[in-house]
C-alpha cells in the first residue's frame, strides 16, 4: 500500500459540534487525510452516495430548518448511512439559493456538518454554468471559456467574484475538512473545461487559480481531488494533472453504460475498465504519495440485479481506495437513481455488499 510520507496516523472521533479549535483548520485537513490513509491502508473503502441526507427516489427534505435529516435511501435498505456524503454547488456563483438540482445551500450546509458530525466524510463537486455564453457546465459552444477566465482574460474579474462566492459557502462549514473536486471529468469533453476546449496548460492554471484564490478568501479546510473520467491511458491521466503541490487525492469517474449490447457485455466490459484504471491511478499514487478514490460510479437505474456484489464488488476489491462514490436517487427522475431504496427489487443485493468486511458506511 502507498504511504503519504509526512502523513502521521491519528485516530480521530468527531464531536457533535464539528468546529476545531480556533485557527486549527490546516490540523483538521492533517488529521482527516491520516484518517483517510488509515483506511486505506487497512483495505477498508468507505461507500459513497450523493445528495443522500437532501433527497431520495421518491422523498425530499421540504422544510430544512426543522428537518432531523436522518432519513437516507441507503440508510432505508442496509440500516447505516453512507459513510461519504457527495454534494455539488452549481449555481454557488450566481449567488442561487438553491443549486443546479434544487438543494438550498443552507439545507446543505446543515447535512455536511450534520453527517462530519456523525463521523462521515463530505465531497463537494462544482457544475458551475458557463461564464462566457450564460449556458449550463454542460454548454460546449464555445472552446474560448477557459482562457477568458484566466489572469489577462476578459472575464477574470467575474470568475474571481464566482471563486469567491464559492469561499463564502466553504468558509460557512466552520472549517470542517472536506473533500474538494472541480473541473472533474477533464479529459472527455462535455464540460465547458473539457479536453478540446482548452488546452492542457489552460486547465492546469484554471485548477491552481481555483486553489489559490480559495485559499487568499481564507479557505484552508479543503482536500483537493484531482478526478478525470476514464477510462483513459496513464498517459492521457498525467497530461492535464495540475501538479503535487495542489492535489491530495487522485480520482477518476467512470460509469457503465448498457449501450446496444447485452447487460452481461455491459457488466463485464465495466469491470475491466474500473480494474485497469484503478490499476493505473494505484501506481500513480504511490509514485506521488498521494491517496486515491473511485469519485464517481454507478449503472443508472441499477437493472442488473446483481450490481453491487457482482459488478462494484468485484471491480474495486483489492485496490488502496480510501472511498468509491455511486451517483443520486433523483426524486423527481424515477428512471434516474444510482443506489436502492426501501422497496426496490434487488435491494438484497446491496445490503450484501454494504456487510461485506472491506466496505464502510455508518
Amino acid at each position: 500500500m502507498n504511504k503519504i510520507v509526512p502523513l502521521i496516523i491519528v485516530s480521530l472521533v468527531f464531536s457533535a459540534c464539528p468546529r476545531p479549535p480556533k485557527d486549527q483548520d490546516l490540523s483538521w485537513k492533517q488529521v482527516t487525510l491520516s484518517r483517510l490513509l488509515a483506511r486505506a491502508d487497512a483495505g477498508e473503502i468507505m461507500y459513497g452516495h450523493q445528495d443522500d441526507l437532501v433527497y431520495g427516489h421518491s422523498w425530499k427534505v421540504t422544510d430544512w430548518k426543522t428537518d432531523s435529516l436522518d432519513r437516507s435511501d441507503v440508510k432505508d435498505v442496509s440500516g447505516k448511512y453512507p459513510a461519504i456524503v457527495g454534494f455539488d454547488l452549481g449555481g454557488i456563483e450566481f449567488g442561487d439559493s438553491e443549486n443546479l438540482d434544487g438543494v438550498p445551500f443552507d439545507l446543505m450546509r446543515k447535512a455536511a456538518l450534520k453527517h462530519i458530525a456523525r463521523g462521515g466524510q463530505v465531497t463537494f463537486s462544482w457544475h458551475p454554468r458557463n461564464p462566457l455564453t450564460g449556458g449550463d457546465a454542460w454548454d460546449i459552444s464555445s472552446a474560448e471559456v477557459v482562457s477568458s477566465i484566466l489572469e489577462g482574460g476578459e472575464l477574470h474579474e467575474k470568475f474571481l467574484g464566482w471563486l469567491d462566492k464559492a469561499a463564502d459557502f466553504l468558509n460557512s462549514l466552520n472549517g470542517a475538512a472536506v473533500i474538494f473536486r472541480p473541473w472533474h471529468e477533464n479529459i472527455g469533453s462535455w464540460f465547458w473545461w473539457g479536453g478540446k476546449l482548452c488546452t492542457a496548460e489552460q486547465y492546469k492554471a484554471l485548477y491552481r487559480l481555483t486553489k489559490s484564490r480559495l485559499e487568499e478568501k481564507g479557505v484552508r479546510n479543503l482536500i483537493w481531488c484531482y478526478s478525470p473520467n476514464g477510462p483513459i491511458s496513464a498517459e492521457e491521466y498525467l497530461s492535464r494533472y495540475p501538479g503535487d503541490d495542489v492535489v491530495d487525492i487522485l480520482g477518476t469517474d467512470i460509469y457503465e453504460y448498457v449501450g446496444n449490447g447485452t447487460l452481461e457485455e455491459a457488466g463485464e466490459r465495466y469491470v475491466a475498465q474500473v480494474k485497469e484504471m484503478l490499476s493505473i491511478v494505484e501506481t500513480i499514487s504511490k509514485e506521488k504519495y498521494k491517496l486515491m478514490c473511485l469519485s464517481e460510479t454507478g449503472l443508472e437505474g441499477l437493472v442488473d440485479p446483481n450490481w453491487w456484489t457482482g459488478r462494484l464488488y468485484p471491480a474495486i476489491e483489492g485496490f488502496p481506495i480510501c472511498y468509491v462514490l455511486t451517483w443520486r436517487n433523483a426524486h423527481d427522475k424515477p428512471e434516474h437513481f444510482y443506489a436502492p431504496w426501501k422497496g426496490f427489487p434487488h435491494e438484497e443485493d446491496f445490503k450484501e455488499f454494504s456487510e461485506k468486511k472491506d466496505i464502510v458506511l455508518l
